[in-house]
């Protein structure tokens, strides 16, 4: 019962055996080999644009790099105050950058809103004394689990363009978003007024890779120097281009993420039900969050199962009592009905709520 995160799951079968496939013979090194270079095609294909794609092995390099490539160092970062660039990144964008400051903006369910950026917005106007807003960045899906739609991003940009910003996308969770939504990727992200995103795949299946995908050809001068510096520039890149070529093939990327959100909301369903749980936030990806009674997360823990002890006050709109437990539960490609059975049962359980005998499936 391990919903820790959806880091924990290892990769894919079919990821590996692409791994074992390019790990024969030579091919030309720092990504100019053919599995890197079919890759980017995919990506062009997937995202229905021409467009430049650089491989990274993790998405903070993947986000401080994009970010560095639309902030100058006297810039600022407009994001949610909960974003994942802001709370667990240890100040990589901040050093990708030089410097730039990140604004976090509040937002409720971790979704940025046009009124709260344009009131931030509002606020400054003391020119060289400050530094200059220069990125909207947007986490789809959310670190609350929450997800953009097309329309919503497409306002937010607009706001980002009037006020002379880049817009940058944190997608460590993009495919569970892209599933939840059923939209296209295009329609999430160039379509909508998005320059850049980080395009997740090591939460979702692979071993160690993320794209860097630009949308506005303006912004890639220097990006080949900003990742050699960085220490991205993988010497045998075969191995990133062969995992995103697998990750994309035939659509696994989808597949993973569709799987996780299912299980999700089976979670979702049965917490629903246990006496006492209650549900503060939509469950929109493939994360959960759940405020349970504090004897019901003590025996959870007795009984093994691995979540995370949400930090912080609660989501803002319902919070835990004295007596209560805020925790975040987390699927992934590999999570199991039975996994989620067992974990519901202990629940239902541990709340005193007698559990039927699980079906022969």
């Amino acid at each position: 019962m391990d919903f820790g995160s959806d880091n924990v799951s290892g990769v894919h079968d079919a990821i590996l055996e692409a791994l074992r496939e390019a790990n024969t013979g030579t091919a030309v090194a720092y990504g100019h080999d053919e599995w890197t270079a079919r890759a980017v095609g995919r990506l062009r294909d997937v995202f229905e644009c021409d467009l430049s794609a650089y491989l990274v092995v993790t998405g903070t390099a993947a986000n401080a790099l994009a970010l560095a490539a639309c902030c100058p160092p006297h810039g600022a970062v407009v994001c949610h105050h909960e974003a994942h660039i802001t709370t667990d990144e240890c100040g990589a964008p901040e050093m990708f950058t030089g410097g730039a400051k990140l604004m976090g903006v509040r937002g409720a369910a971790g979704k940025l809103t046009t009124a709260g950026v344009a009131g931030m917005l509002a606020t400054l106007g003391r020119g060289e004394h400050e530094q200059r807003p220069s990125v909207l960045s947007l986490s789809q899906a959310t670190e609350l689990g929450t997800v953009y739609t097309a329309a919503e991003v497409a306002d937010l940009a607009e706001l980002a363009r009037a006020h002379r910003l880049h817009v940058h996308m944190d997608g460590a969770r993009f495919a569970n978003a892209v599933v939840r939504l059923q939209c296209t990727p295009a329609e999430i992200t160039w379509k909508s007024g998005v320059d850049v995103l980080s395009f997740g795949a090591t939460k979702n299946g692979a071993l160690g890779v993320e794209a860097v995908v630009f949308f506005d050809p303006g912004l890639t001068d220097d990006f080949l120097y900003r990742r050699k510096r960085a220490g991205h520039l993988v010497s045998k890149g075969r191995y990133l281009g062969a995992q995103m070529l697998a990750y994309l093939h035939d659509d696994l990327w989808r597949t993973n993420a569709r799987h996780a959100n299912a299980m999700a909301d089976r979670l979702a369903a049965g917490l629903r039900l246990v006496p006492g749980v209650r549900l503060p936030l939509p469950v929109e990806a493939n994360e959960v969050f759940a405020i349970v009674p504090r004897a019901v997360h003590e025996t959870l823990r007795a009984e093994g199962a691995r979540y995370l002890e949400w930090p912080g006050e609660g989501p803002g709109t319902d919070g835990p009592a004295a007596d209560e437990t805020f925790i975040r539960l987390l699927t992934s490609f590999r999570s199991t009905e039975a996994e989620v059975r067992a974990f519901l049962a202990a629940a239902a359980t541990a709340a005193g709520q007698p559990v039927a005998p699980a079906s022969a499936d």
